[in-house]
Formats: C-alpha cells, structure tokens, sequence
C-alpha cells in the first residue's frame, strides 16, 4: 500500500517554475478553465523536466520515497549509494550481490529492502523496460508492466511516466496532493472522489500532468479561504 502525503516535496523538485515562454500546455489549460487560468496568473508558468533516469534507477527512488518526506528519503539514498564504494547509483547486479541486512542497516524496511531486491532482479531478467522501449510503449503498457513489480503500484507508475520520462498526459486521481489542490483551488468542501477527479480533468487533457503540478501548488502554497 502506497501513502502520498510525505512525497509531496519531492515531486515539485522535478518541475520548473518561473514566468518564462508560456508553453502549449499553460495556454491550452488557460483557455480551457477558467480557475486554472487564476491559477496560473499567481503562481506562475510550470513546466514538466524528464530526469530520464534509468527506469531500474528511478523506481528504486520511488520506492524510497513511500510513506518518508523527501529528505528523509534523500538520506537513504545517500547512505545506499555509499554502500557500493564511490556514490555512483548501483547496478542491478551489484544491488542483487549485496546481504540483504545491509541494505536494511542504511535505513529501508525489510519490504522495502526486498522491493529493491525485486526491482534489481527484474532488471537483469529484461522485466523493466528501458528508456528505448518506455518510448514504443504506451502510458497504460507502462503502468501495466511496473505494476507487476513488488511494492510499485499504480501511483508509483504514474510518477514514474511524469517526472521521469515526461509523459504530458497523466493525472494522478489517488494523489493526495493532487486531490487537496484541487478542493483548494476550486473552494469545495471536501477533496474529490478520484473518479470525480478523473471526469472533471478530462476537459485538460492532452496536457494533465501540467493540470496536476498546478494542483501540488495549490496544495503547497493557497489555504483555505485564501483564494
């Protein structure tokens, strides 16, 4: 099961904020919602930013993430980094190589030490794709192929096909984050029903993601009766 509250943070790191060019994506969302285009006008121009991580690499950050808040996260990494040597991010065969109870010993659970087994091991198996193949491929074979993984879940998949490999179309219906900004940004009572959520963005789409990183800014920035 996968807790989204504490990952807020991270994720905002991943976009580029400013009152630069306005891109397709802010114009079409402007011209499209009204609250968005207030939205817009006091927060700012936001821009998607692929890491294009190694897929292995990039799901093995999110599963650090889960249910930690990004620093707390940012200092397992780093102290699993170290356990290889020289910083560098480790390859699948070396993590596969490593005891199991010094990964734990840096600061992952025994199930999150075991997803990370489980990801290393499907990525010397060929069972993750890579960032050639994510490109054949489309969003709902990507979610497909992750979710079968160990500890990602559908959620994880979706911040996966954002922040890593850019997709510009995904709206995050769980996401707390995504779910708060939106009861603040439009005034309701109560965060959305995802399935409500999911009817309301269509009217964004093909440019979702944006929509969603204009909801983390809302639930980072705006309060109720604020806005």
């Amino acid at each position: 099961m996968e807790i989204h509250e504490g990952e807020l943070p991270i994720l905002i790191l991943c976009a580029n904020i400013g009152n630069a060019m306005e891109s397709e994506a802010v114009k079409h969302l402007k011209s499209v919602d009204p609250v968005l285009e207030r939205l817009i006008a006091k927060i700012g121009h936001v821009s998607l930013e692929a890491r294009r991580a190694p897929p292995f690499q990039s799901l093995i950050h999110a599963i650090a993430h889960q249910q930690l808040h990004g620093k707390a996260a940012s200092t397992i990494l780093s102290r699993f980094r170290a356990l290889f040597g020289n910083g560098a991010f480790p390859t699948p065969e070396q993590i596969r190589k490593m005891d199991l109870e010094k990964i734990r010993a840096v600061g992952f659970s025994r199930a999150k030490a075991m997803y990370v087994y489980d990801v290393a091991e499907r990525a010397i198996n060929g069972l993750i794709p890579t960032m050639a193949q994510c490109k054949k491929r489309t969003d709902a074979e990507i979610v497909a192929q992750l979710t079968e993984i160990k500890g990602v879940g559908r959620w994880t998949a979706e911040m996966f096909l954002m922040f890593n490999l850019g997709r510009p179309d995904v709206l995050p219906i769980h996401d707390f984050g995504v779910r708060k900004g939106f009861q603040i940004a439009y005034k309701k009572r109560k965060m959305p029903e995802p399935e409500q959520l999911e009817k309301f963005g269509k009217k964004w789409s093909p440019h979702r993601s944006t929509a969603a990183l204009y909801m983390y800014r809302a639930a980072d920035f705006l309060k109720d009766g604020e806005w």
